[in-house]
């Protein structure tokens, strides 16, 4: 998901562009945390900050992936083990994060970062050094290609892409809930939102619907009444509001207050147990969202992840968690294939990932390294997530 705000990145990577310089030729040959019975595998989440929920959630199915591989033999008889570092949901860290973990630690790859924003601070460093990097929830195009098109080589991620949500829902709304009228309400701050905004703009609008009213708000905003009464007058029968759980759970609660009743919808941003916190369990009736995951999903092999987990942990698994867990396997593939710890040869092997079956569903790679599987609808019920449908590329 998510493209965290861009504000530092430019004195980020300026300062660390001589440091990358250096340290390329440390790891040239991709990594080398083949530690004789261990394989190193870098972990670069958000444990703590702004988004924690997110990265807290992938730690959490991580650990448990990697317990089950362990206990089953390894990777071709070698233990993994978990290097890991707090991005404390910042770039700059998240830099210096991959910086450790490559150069000192050498792990052999990254898992991590949760959001788009802290993955694309590590590519630059992952890719001189030529060790695969994969973000479990990074949904913005720019994790694995640059704004130029040009490919991020060794960057890859196991969730679908912000183009792909937006289809969804707007798909969704338009055939589905079968409105005609809507309106959009995204985070002006994020490029994640606003690559939702626009794909879905485009798509419903290609559907035949009609766009009655789009407004911004900004990261850390509190009070949203007076867009809100702005919203409301336009007379939507359904609102988009691509952004993250923090302000969007007081989006909805204010809403509600306000009499707006209509239909409600995001993505994977607000797959955050904190949102019902935050929106009210009453609120957040009537709303939509697009994730990876649904713990109620009928496959055999989501229910199975699902009934571990719980085993587990004492709680029923999010998309973040199933992302998290998926992505462990992913790379698990990948090496067994490649039959190497070398970077290059995981890179390729991770490229020619071709309907592999995950927690997720059936995972192929693209040539820009973007996953082809499929989207999950979730309806809030009463505070509850309960499974809507599937959506197959």
């Amino acid at each position: 998901m998510h493209c965290m705000k861009k504000s530092k990145f430019a004195s980020l990577f300026l300062a660390s562009t001589l440091l990358i310089g250096v340290l390329a030729g440390c790891n040239s040959e991709g990594g080398s945390g083949d530690g004789g019975d261990t394989i190193k595998i870098g972990i670069n989440l958000e444990l703590s900050g702004g988004v924690a929920s997110y990265g807290q959630s992938e730690d959490k199915a991580i650990d448990l992936a990697v317990e089950e591989i362990n206990d089953d033999g390894g990777i071709d008889g070698k233990k993994i083990e978990l290097v890991k570092v707090d991005n404390k949901s910042d770039a700059g860290e998240a830099t210096s994060g991959a910086i450790k973990l490559i150069t000192k630690d050498k792990v052999v790859a990254i898992i991590g970062a949760a959001t788009s924003g802290n993955t694309v601070a590590q590519v630059e460093v992952a890719g001189k050094n030529k060790v695969p990097l994969i973000s479990p929830s990074g949904t913005s195009t720019t994790v694995t290609v640059t704004d130029k098109g040009k490919l991020n080589e060794f960057a890859f991620r196991t969730a679908f892409i912000d183009p792909f949500q937006g289809t969804v829902a707007a798909n969704f709304a338009a055939n589905e809930l079968k409105v005609k009228n809507v309106a959009i309400y995204a985070d002006n701050s994020s490029d994640y939102a606003k690559g939702l905004a626009a794909s879905f703009k485009k798509d419903f609008e290609a559907a035949g619907g009609k766009i009655v009213a789009q407004e911004s708000y900004v990261a850390k905003d509190t009070d949203f009444r007076s867009t809100l009464t702005s919203l409301k007058s336009k007379n939507p029968d359904f609102i988009f509001i691509p952004g993250y759980y923090e302000e969007v759970g007081l989006i909805v609660k204010q809403a509600r207050e306000m009499g707006i009743t209509v239909p409600l919808m995001g993505a994977d941003g607000w797959d955050s147990p904190d949102i019902v916190d935050l929106a009210g369990a009453d609120a957040l009736n009537n709303t939509y969202i697009i994730t990876a995951y649904s713990s109620e999903d009928p496959d055999g092999k989501a229910k199975a992840f699902s009934d571990k987990f719980n085993e587990k942990y004492g709680e029923a698994p999010n998309s973040f968690h199933a992302l998290g867990y998926d992505t462990v396997y992913l790379l698990k593939d990948a090496i067994e294939r490649a039959d190497s710890t070398d970077g290059t040869k995981i890179k390729e092997a991770l490229e020619a990932t071709d309907n592999l079956d995950l927690v997720t569903g059936l995972y192929s790679m693209d040539e820009n390294h973007h996953p082809v599987k499929s989207a999950t609808i979730i309806e809030f019920v009463d505070g509850e997530q309960v499974f809507n449908t599937k959506v197959n590329p």
